[in-house]
């Protein structure tokens, strides 16, 4: 991230180890892989994320049940990590809520060429303001998901 402007977000110590040992612990943990090599991780959390409680200068698209990315990142060997995140998402639930810190341009464009929507602004446990994005599929969008 600091190589793309973006040196703030996560700092020299975020997230914590304690953090991704507690997602590891409760089954949100999701390793990707090309030929067996892990170049991907991220967090995966369905049900309501305290964080998102809040939203300022905006509102959420729908208040139905969501899941919630959570510290997506890629080793930088492999495109697409997050195309295979949010595909592996949207497959367990259709509304997906994720945030991005304001210097993460890469991340904003991610999520805008998507499909996400901008709905307002959230803050952190430290208080800092990400920007709050949703992807809700229609009816017509479930159907390719489906399993049947």
């Amino acid at each position: 991230m600091r190589q793309t402007g973006n040196p703030s977000q996560w700092g020299d110590d975020h997230p914590y180890v304690s953090v991704l040992m507690q997602d590891i612990r409760n089954g949100c943990s999701y390793i990707l892989e090309e030929q067996s090599r892990p170049c991907g991780v991220f967090s995966f959390i369905i049900g309501d994320d305290p964080t998102y409680q809040v939203i300022e200068d905006g509102h959420w698209l729908n208040e139905a049940p969501y899941g919630t990315i959570h510290r997506i990142a890629g080793d930088g060997s492999v495109k697409g990590i997050f195309d295979a995140c949010l595909a592996y998402c949207l497959s367990h639930i259709p509304n997906i809520r994720i945030d991005t810190h304001r210097d993460n341009l890469i991340m904003q464009h991610l999520l805008s060429k998507n499909g996400f929507v901008r709905c307002g602004i959230i803050h952190v446990e430290d208080g800092s303001e990400r920007l709050a994005y949703q992807k809700a599929l229609s009816s017509l969008q479930l159907s390719f998901f489906s399993r049947t």
